[in-house]
């Protein structure tokens, strides 16, 4: 069998990927639609592990907008947790000033603890 057949009838190309021919696409958002770095982990891991659904996506041409709409989703989620876990925990402009070392280990704890909350809700869900 060939590794890649097109679709005279829709221009489609398809790979052959184990048994199956899946859609071969081009993975570039559309201009206007910019996808930034949780779009892109998230495309990622649409084609490791939920290979149907970034093949439907991409054939109906909705692809770019369903990982700008996640990229956009994503990223307000993270700043909102980063700023929530900052006022609970009182790490403020002040402790910035007096103890910039203090300020950036606990600031980087913040970060990495929303980014883990965004991955297991919205990214690799």
């Amino acid at each position: 069998m060939e590794k890649y057949i097109t679709d005279e009838r829709t221009g489609l190309k398809y790979e052959l990927v184990g048994d199956y021919y899946l859609v071969v696409g081009d993975d570039e958002p559309e201009e206007g639609q910019p996808i930034g770095t949780w779009g892109q982990r998230h495309l990622r891991y649409l084609k490791e592990h939920h290979r149907v659904r970034y093949a439907n996506l991409l054939t109906i041409g909705k692809l770019p907008e369903y990982l700008a709409d996640i990229d956009r989703r994503a990223e307000e989620l993270f700043l909102r947790l980063a700023k929530q876990m900052a006022e609970a925990e009182g790490i403020t402009e002040k402790l910035k000033a007096s103890d910039q070392m203090e300020w950036v280990r606990q600031m980087n704890s913040i970060r990495n603890r929303a980014m883990e909350i965004v991955n297991a809700e919205l990214i690799f869900a």
